[in-house]
């Protein structure tokens, strides 16, 4: 709309120079001045925002002020004729249906016939010189909106096509975001199998043969069992870090996020000797991947302040949800993060996990000491 706006104004514009360029003087320009002015007025207050709006009323106010200022202008000289570039096209753009257009055309046609016969004093000669040329202009004029029209059927079916287009890619990228979804989990189960389910059988094995080795008193039997226990649950925790969970966490299974954080600050605190808080009273409805996210980023915060912060005491703050971004704060009196230290391997997993979710994840030092972690997500439609 910024182009039909630039085109009306410099239209208006051209046909008052026009009109000073062509020597009307007194009376005659004044009044052809008034009605541009009034045009370029209901236009701006108006004939804009119908166009914008789709406003059927406000369009046919403004396309009535155009037919009564053109004709007007014309009446005090041919020179305003000029008006007619702006009045044609703007008649076949602010109305949705032919036959308004056309009655708007006509409309515009006679009153500027009407304009030029009393200009030359209502002459039968100057009539017969104005109406052929006026019915020619009417005849293109029509023609070329019943063009227009025709394009912008067209155009819309087009619009149309393309949506149900973008529609079908976006069920078919739904379909294989859910076939990748199974196959991945189907990877995984085979994984389990093939890793996990194989490390826990041996260390049941190992287990079962050390106890009968202790009942016969065979220390050194047992010690070797023990030691081969020891290497097998070691291997299956490097393959456990190294596979993605594709379930919900076990503390949210049954439990809300809010619980979930206060039995996790709570295991903390008793394992820590330190103090924690958790404040999440004004928390809305969240979708359980952002629990996901959330509880995650928790975690490995915490974790985070029991290897290396030292501190006395954390508070977790978590706000936001049912529609309005989510908020969650892990903050500790430790001894701080120097700005410039290194993510290491889980505050890197933290912050590709948040930003995945299409949120924001900041680390930094408190001004009074210690380490604040800042999660953010945006606002989703509350469930």
């Amino acid at each position: 709309m910024l182009w039909w706006d630039v085109a009306a104004y410099a239209v208006l514009a051209l046909t008052v120079l026009s009109l000073l360029l062509a020597g009307s003087r007194g009376r005659a320009l004044a009044v052809q001045l008034v009605c541009v002015a009034v045009i370029a007025l209901a236009y701006a207050l108006v004939g804009a925002r119908a166009a914008r709006t789709r406003d059927r009323a406000r369009a046919l106010a403004y396309l009535a002020v155009v037919v009564v200022a053109t004709t007007g202008a014309v009446t005090q000289g041919d020179v305003a004729v000029s008006l007619l570039f702006m009045a044609f096209a703007h008649a076949w753009m602010l109305t949705d249906s032919l036959r308004d257009g056309i009655v708007v055309v006509t409309a515009l046609v006679v009153g500027t016939t009407l304009g030029i016969w009393g200009s030359a004093g209502w002459e039968d000669a100057a009539l017969a010189q104005a109406a052929p040329q006026m019915g020619v202009t009417f005849v293109f004029v029509v023609a070329l909106g019943l063009w227009v029209a025709f394009t912008m059927r067209q155009s819309e079916e087009n619009a149309r096509l393309v949506d149900r287009l973008r529609a079908a890619q976006a069920e078919l990228a739904a379909t294989q975001h859910a076939a990748g979804v199974v196959a991945e989990r189907e990877r995984l189960a085979r994984e389990i199998h093939d890793t996990l389910a194989q490390g826990f059988t041996s260390v049941v094995m190992q287990a079962q043969a050390a106890g009968a080795a202790l009942d016969r008193g065979d220390d050194g039997s047992v010690r070797e069992r023990l030691a081969t226990m020891e290497t097998t649950a070691r291997d299956n925790l490097a393959e456990a870090r190294g596979l993605v969970a594709a379930f919900a966490p076990v503390p949210l299974q049954g439990a809300t996020l809010t619980d979930a954080l206060r039995r996790l600050a709570g295991r903390w605190a008793a394992e820590t000797g330190a103090r924690a808080t958790v404040s999440a009273d004004d928390v809305g409805a969240l979708e359980p991947a952002e629990e996901v996210v959330l509880l995650r980023a928790a975690q490995e915060a915490l974790a985070n302040v029991r290897r290396h912060a030292g501190a006395a005491s954390v508070r977790v703050t978590l706000r936001g949800g049912g529609g309005r971004p989510v908020e969650l704060d892990v903050i500790d009196d430790g001894r701080g993060i120097d700005d410039d230290v290194a993510e290491g391997f889980g505050l890197r997993g933290m912050r590709e996990r948040v930003t995945a979710g299409g949120g924001s994840l900041d680390v930094g030092p408190r001004e009074d000491g210690g380490t604040a972690v800042h999660v953010r997500l945006p606002a989703r439609s509350a469930s």
